[in-house]
């Protein structure tokens, strides 16, 4: 089982070169060249091509594989998996995007999840909470002052999100069915300094000892967290790496 899990990240905006722009379309597939066609703004289609030729080109770099070799199926909560060539099935990635980011995750053998999420977006942060949190995540946001709820929010939105799509269902699983537990002595995300979250479930078939959670800061207004369940392991080396997909480099 694998020791490590990457995340590859990547900038859209700063991707711009026609030729690379046209190879990023040559390998997709034909129903993900049917889906970007049916974006309305530019900026949303930009977003799949580069989403998607970041997913296949990271892949290939894991397997003998060409980046438009890769196959993929959708479960019935709609998670993209990998389903071929064959002798690549045990390699497990998820995929996470919003305004000016995109994230993938990928380890061997292991289920993991990704979520990203602009900050600076509308969003009425406590009042979602409120209707869609445990009770103790709650409570936990209303003993901050107003200035940092929103932050702390997205906290626990991307960590909810993780979970969730490394576990390979949808909200409707219920996300007051489980409570992360954030540090509280007020330090970035990023400080090695500041403990790593936990989970606990209520009425969920899980065990919070076999997950691993991890939070970044890839700009000053985009939230990250990440889901790996490691089972027994010792904690998992995460790699966070910044790229620009590139075809020639396997």
């Amino acid at each position: 089982m694998s020791t490590h899990a990457d995340v590859w990240y990547v900038f859209p905006s700063a991707i711009r070169n026609p030729e690379l722009l046209d190879g990023y379309r040559a390998i997709l597939s034909d129903d993900e060249i049917s889906r970007y066609e049916r974006f309305w703004f530019d900026r949303d289609r930009h977003l799949h091509l580069v989403a998607w030729a970041l997913v296949r080109t990271m892949l290939s770099s894991y397997a003998d594989v060409s980046p438009e070799a890769w196959e993929f199926r959708t479960n019935r909560h709609g998670r993209p998996e990998i389903s071929g060539p064959a002798s690549t099935t045990a390699l497990r990635f998820n995929l996470s995007h919003t305004r000016g980011l995109i994230a993938c995750i990928v380890a061997p053998e292991l289920d993991v999840g990704v979520d990203v999420e602009d900050r600076r977006r509308d969003t009425s942060g406590p009042a979602i909470a409120s209707r869609f949190f445990s009770a103790r995540e709650v409570a936990a946001l209303e003993r901050l002052p107003g200035d940092e709820q929103s932050a702390t929010f997205f906290e626990y939105w991307t960590l909810k999100e993780a979970y969730i799509k490394a576990i390979g269902v949808g909200i409707s699983l219920g996300l007051g069915r489980f409570s992360f537990e954030l540090d509280d002595r007020g330090l970035r995300v990023d400080d090695p300094a500041r403990r790593p979250p936990t989970i606990s479930f209520d009425g969920l078939d899980d065990d919070p000892a076999t997950w691993q959670f991890a939070q970044f800061e890839p700009t000053p207004h985009h939230a990250m967290a990440v889901a790996i369940r490691r089972g027994d392991a010792e904690n998992l080396e995460i790699r966070l790496r910044e790229v620009v997909p590139r075809l020639d480099d396997r």
